[in-house]
Order: structure tokens, then sequence, then C-alpha cells
């Protein structure tokens, strides 16, 4: 990859993490305000930012397009969103999709509980893997390489009191997933927030999980566990389809 598209990149992720001026990014990649300026101009004449008028920097609308036709084109979203609307229906919880993209774990699909609170998630945003429910299925059934590419750049940061925080730890976490067939989220990201998924298999392999979410203080770890007999039921048939 050439420096100056690699730099695009980085720009663009940092952009999308939250708003920066010129200043703010040029101090960040060591570079002249001017030269950051004319990055960000030419990133602007092709959509993938726009300046607000506060002088901050957001992501353009021909990304946001771009990425809805990238999300658009996945078969296990389009397979999978009837179903999610189903199991949403018949639980009464928020319920995840998130399919494995080459090396990163993407949320695609998502039916909420409009009573629960404000979530992380968002259709189209990387899940952070040590500590998804999500994430630990589609990681527990991938081989040894498969996985480390996908953990290359985990930073292990520690969100609540029982984040796990090491690779061998969560080695051994997904080993446990492994052989029971589900994961678990237990207040590892969000300390109100606790969560299980299933894993989604292809002819391929696994392609992705649906999770159910649920605010703790309405259903903890042990009534969540009710529902995956309908959990596996939607995993299942949605693997019928994807063949």
């Amino acid at each position: 990859m050439s420096q100056s598209v690699e730099r695009a990149a980085r720009i663009v992720d940092r952009v999308a993490a939250a708003p920066p001026t010129v200043s703010e990014l040029a101090e960040e990649f060591g570079l002249h305000r001017s030269t950051m300026f004319r990055e960000l101009q030419s990133l602007e004449q092709v959509g993938w930012v726009r300046r607000r008028p506060t002088g901050r920097y957001a992501l353009g609308t021909r990304l946001a397009a771009l990425a809805k036709e990238a999300l658009d084109s996945l078969d296990l979203r389009d397979v999978g969103g009837e179903h999610v609307r189903r199991l949403h229906r018949r639980t009464g919880n928020t319920v995840h999709l998130a399919a494995l993209m080459d090396r990163s774990i993407v949320y695609v699909d998502k039916a909420e509980d409009e009573s629960g609170g404000r979530m992380y998630s968002r259709i189209g945003k990387a899940v952070i893997p040590h500590c998804s429910a999500v994430g630990k299925a589609i990681l527990a059934d991938l081989d040894r390489g498969s996985r480390d590419a996908i953990l290359a750049d985990a930073t292990w940061e520690r969100f609540t009191d029982t984040t796990i925080t090491t690779r061998e730890r969560f080695d051994r976490e997904l080993a446990i997933v492994k052989a029971r067939g589900y994961a678990t989220d237990d207040r590892e990201f969000e300390p109100f927030v606790n969560c299980l998924a299933v894993p989604i298999a292809s002819s391929v392999g696994v392609v992705g999980a649906i999770s159910v979410t649920a605010i703790r203080m309405v259903a903890d770890l042990h009534a969540l566990r009710s529902l995956l007999p309908s959990m596996r039921e939607a995993a299942q048939a949605i693997s019928r389809e994807l063949g």
C-alpha cells in the first residue's frame, strides 16, 4: 500500500472516531498544518470527509453511501434481516447481527428494544472482539491463524471490572464458548448491559453471529439463557438460507 493511500485511510479512521480540526490532525500525524489541509481538501473533493461550520471535519456523504452499498451487498444481512426482527418480536430484547468481514467483525443489522438505554453498537460499526458476545461466538469457531489476524490490533482495553484483558485468558474463554455453543458478555463493555450470542455458519464455515442483549436490571444472564432455543433456531434458519 502506498504511503499516501495508507495515510488517507488513517485520516478517515481518525475523523470517524471524533470530528477533529485541521490543527489537531496535523499535530497527531506530525504534518505541517498546510499539508494536512491539502490532504483534507482532497478527501473532501471525493466526498470522504466534509467540513462542518465549526471547522471540524466529519465523514462525508459519499463514504456513507459506499458503506450502505457495502452493507446492502452482504448476503448475511440480506438473509438475516427478517430473522433478526422475528427474534426481536419473540424476545422483546435488542437483537444484533454481526458479520465476519476479512479481518474484522462488523454489526450489519440491529432490532433495538426502544425502552433500553443507548448502546455502543451501530450498524456498520466494528465489534470490539474481546468484550462482546458476538465477537467471542465468531472467534471461537475460527482456526488459530484467522483468529490471530482479527486480534492482531487488539488493545485489550479494560472497560469494566469484568472485561477480559489478556490474550491468554481470552483464549480460555473461547474454548469454553466453543464447547457450550454460545458466548456471553457479562457486563464486559458496558456495566449495565449483558448479552448472549450464537454463531452462524455457512458451507464455508462461521460467517457471523446473532445475539440478544438486555439491560441487566431487566434480564440477567440466567434469564437470557432461556432464550437460547429461539436464538439457535434463528441462527440455524439463517445458516440454511445461506447454504
